[in-house]
């Protein structure tokens, strides 16, 4: 995925700004990119709590095995 970043330079990214400009008017592009903008920190916070969530979920049943294995040997 990152490669297809990286095969993007300054002239083409100057040529995407360039399309979007005539195509949504410099009137629309800074309400576009405050959009896009949003979206993407939405996206972020919701796939750091997502792996938060998970996270969670590996530790705790780490957690329960151990004391499993205490409640096994106790016995």
């Amino acid at each position: 995925m990152f490669a297809l970043f990286q095969s993007f330079g300054l002239p083409e990214l100057g040529i995407i700004l360039l399309i979007a400009l005539i195509i949504f008017g410099p009137a629309q592009l800074p309400k576009i990119g405050r959009s896009v903008g949003k979206a993407i920190r939405e996206f972020r916070e919701s796939s750091s709590e997502v792996s938060k969530a998970i996270q969670e979920g590996i530790e705790g049943s780490e957690e329960e095995k151990k004391s499993k294995k205490k409640a096994e040997e106790e016995e």
